[in-house]
């Protein structure tokens, strides 16, 4: 299921070659990360933290802070997919050992990233930060649902927006960020004095509480 991270601009490392095999750390903190992120987006808390963890100490064997920043950012986007916002607070104190791409990247998750570092985001962050219409050609559903996130924090997520995200969360399965997009369209919809939607999406939330996980 999460098989490019790479995507949202905080892949844990780059592609192995074959020869020679890569180190064992390498490939068990990447395994680790997707599965940590699998998690939570399908709302499984235990498994999330258990595999987080996996993957921070594999990291650590390596000793160093810009690695176990990406695993850090990753998770953190995530969360901004799911519509939960604030400071990558597990980021902030490697942020002095990251690279400029991603300082750029933590703080486009935090929603205050700046013109000028624009263009130091991933590609598809970059063309959505440029201009919000290019959402629906992320081709990536976790980058997708990202962006979709930071521009719900930056205020500019209209109707189309939020439908783009939760057709995408329905079609991945993940519980977690489904839940946030649908509660967003249900306060819009009762804002809005649209009963009758409202009705609709209080039955599908319903639906996805009721599986998921505990």
């Amino acid at each position: 299921m999460m098989k490019r991270l790479a995507v949202i601009g905080v892949a844990l490392l780059a592609a192995c070659s074959s020869n020679p095999p890569p180190p064992d750390w390498q490939m068990n903190a990447k395994a680790a990360s997707e599965r940590s992120v699998a998690a939570y987006l399908t709302g499984n808390s235990r498994i999330e933290a258990a595999e987080l963890a996996r993957a921070r100490a594999e990291v650590a064997r390596t000793g160093r802070a810009d690695l176990l920043a990406r695993v850090e950012l990753t998770q953190c986007a995530a969360q901004v997919a799911s519509l939960v916002f604030g400071a990558c607070a597990a980021f902030e104190p490697l942020r002095g050992d990251s690279s400029a791409p991603e300082r750029a990247y933590a703080d486009y998750l935090a929603g205050r990233v700046t013109p000028a570092d624009v263009g130091l985001l991933p590609e598809a962050q970059r063309a959505v930060a440029t201009s919000p219409a290019a959402l629906g050609g992320v081709a990536d559903p976790l980058a997708r649902l990202v962006a979709a996130g930071v521009l719900f924090q930056t205020s500019r997520a209209d109707p189309q927006v939020i439908g783009i995200a939760i057709d995408t969360a329905s079609a991945q399965g993940w519980r977690r960020p489904l839940l946030a997009w649908l509660n967003v369209q249900l306060k819009r919809a009762e804002a809005a004095g649209a009963g009758d939607d409202a009705q609709q999406l209080r039955r599908r939330i319903t639906i996805v509480e009721r599986g998921a996980a505990p």
